[in-house]
């Protein structure tokens, strides 16, 4: 008889997730670390460490867990200095200083400042061993390894130390953060990889111009699906703040894909009923066409619905903008004063494109913002110019804007006023409408015109426009059928006068 099937085996145990104490991070960490495990944050000196050091021991501090710094390359007035400067204390934190100074061992010193130098490294892994057992804390940050490997003088006996510091920590319930500053100018150390659990890389990027640039990488995390990939992150007044990597695919929100009217008929006719919920539009044309103005009207009108709506201001003074807005019967202050319109000025020698997303969403998620629009794509590329792949960093935050219903107004001007157009940033592939503005020439006068190149989500008008805007607001003219040369970039009307928009009295 065959022999009796064993039952099959049960579900593998996953270890309890620690918070690192950075939302973001834990977020790519899928909800934090594996607790009672030994994990390596590695990077250059100005990269973050120390900050995201000191944001998981106070972690562990507000959840009532007893914590320990070691550190062999800072004393505890420096690390006060830096926890000040996010507005925290280190009241309830355990210090142990192990000093690079001359002298006697310990003396005319407090006990708890160790001077290592004068000792053999593997008392100094002895006596912080004692420590560890004195203080009995849940989490451990270690500061730095890069001081170990001088004590050590001998990378197989700095090897041996770290192992036997794992081995040590394995017996009991303690996460601890291994801090290393890779100065030892040979890159990482692989060895040191395969020893941890986990490995965490932050890196510190100068840029030709503006500020330095943070981002980091989770090279690895055993039994954790993690996000893979480098993320941006930001060093403000209250520690890191780390941008996940945005994937479209993972955010998903059901709505209905309606057409959302500008308030003005005869341009919610020329493209369709409207842009759809749920896809993106570029408004394009050389600099003066009326882009802004065009994106304006529609977020006055989400406004006049009851809908939130963000524009992102990467060109033009906001405080400009607003002045020419109401000199085109667009008041827009009413809004903003409301909560239902909210305008950011965002610096283009400041932000990162995991940072822009990162706010993008927060206004989609967390201010419930159905309108974005981003003015001008110019202005972005201006604010990431050594950013690799920005193309497709872009068309990931279109996606996911597009998953949640959102309509997008992206606008993109062309170079030149007058003659064929160019543009460095061809993002029109992926835009679901193109709105084409240009100037034309018709009787002695410069005019606008606009058209609609295409429009994935509906059928649209193939016919080209007149666009005006006064101190009315926006105005559309009836088709024109006399054009000529609109593909050579430089139009001009021969038809009849009579579709041609004339002045309008205020107030008509």
């Amino acid at each position: 008889m065959p022999a009796p099937r064993s039952p099959p085996p049960g579900p593998l145990s996953t270890p309890e997730s620690l918070s690192t104490g950075v939302a973001g991070l834990d977020r790519i960490l899928r909800g934090g670390l594996p607790r009672d495990r030994l994990y390596l944050i590695e990077g250059a000196p100005g990269s973050g460490k120390t900050t995201l050091a000191l944001q998981f021991l106070r972690d562990g501090v507000e959840r009532g867990e007893r914590v320990l710094y070691v550190t062999l390359s800072e004393t505890r007035e420096e690390l006060e200095l830096v926890a000040a400067s996010h507005g925290w204390s280190l009241d309830d934190v355990d210090v142990i200083e192990l000093e690079a100074v001359d002298g006697i061992f310990g003396s005319g010193r407090e006990q708890s400042i160790l001077h290592a130098w004068e000792t053999e490294l593997g008392e100094t892994i002895r006596l912080i061993e004692g420590e560890v057992d004195r203080v009995r804390p849940t989490r451990v940050v270690f500061d730095s390894l890069s001081e170990m490997r001088l004590l050590a003088q001998d990378p197989l006996r700095y090897r041996r130390q770290v192992l036997a510091l794992k081995q040590f920590f394995a017996t009991r319930a303690i996460t601890v953060l291994l801090i290393d500053d890779m100065t030892a100018g040979d890159g990482s150390d692989t060895h040191l990889h395969s020893l941890c659990h986990g490995v965490v890389t932050l890196e510190r990027l100068t840029l030709d111009f503006g500020a330095a640039r943070r981002r980091l990488q989770v090279q690895k995390l055993r039994g954790v699906d993690f996000i893979a990939g480098f993320n941006d992150l930001t060093i403000n007044t209250g520690g890191l703040d780390v941008h996940p990597r945005l994937i479209a695919a993972e955010h998903h929100t059901p709505f209905v894909g309606e057409a959302v009217a500008s308030g003005v008929p005869a341009l919610d006719a020329l493209i369709g009923g409207g842009p759809l919920r749920g896809t993106s539009t570029l408004l394009t044309g050389p600099s003066g066409t009326g882009k802004t103005t065009l994106a304006l009207q529609y977020l006055h009108a989400a406004c006049l619905r009851g809908e939130r709506a963000t524009m992102y201001q990467l060109d033009e003074r906001i405080g400009t903008l607003l002045t020419r807005a109401r000199a085109f019967n667009l008041d827009l202050q009413p809004h903003i004063d409301a909560g239902c319109l909210k305008i950011e000025q965002i610096d283009p020698a400041e932000m990162s494109p995991g940072e822009f997303a990162a706010r993008v969403r927060r206004e989609v998620e967390e201010r419930g913002a159905k309108m974005i629009v981003i003015d001008s794509l110019y202005g972005y590329l201006a604010a990431m110019p050594q950013e690799q792949q920005l193309i497709l960093q872009l068309h990931e935050l279109l996606s996911y804007l597009n998953q949640q219903g959102i309509v997008t107004l992206l606008v993109k001007p062309q170079q030149g006023l007058l003659g064929k157009m160019q543009t460095s940033l061809n993002v029109s592939y992926f835009a679901d409408a193109v709105v084409l503005l240009r100037f034309f020439e018709a009787e002695g006068r410069i005019r606008k015109a606009i058209s609609v190149l295409k429009n994935r989500a509906a059928a649209h008008e193939d016919t080209i426009r007149e666009f005006r805007v006064d101190a009315e607001g926006v105005q559309i003219g009836e088709p024109l059928a006399g054009f000529t040369g609109v593909l050579t970039g430089t139009p001009r009307y021969d038809g009849d006068r009579a579709p041609l928009l004339e002045d309008r009295p205020h107030g008509a």
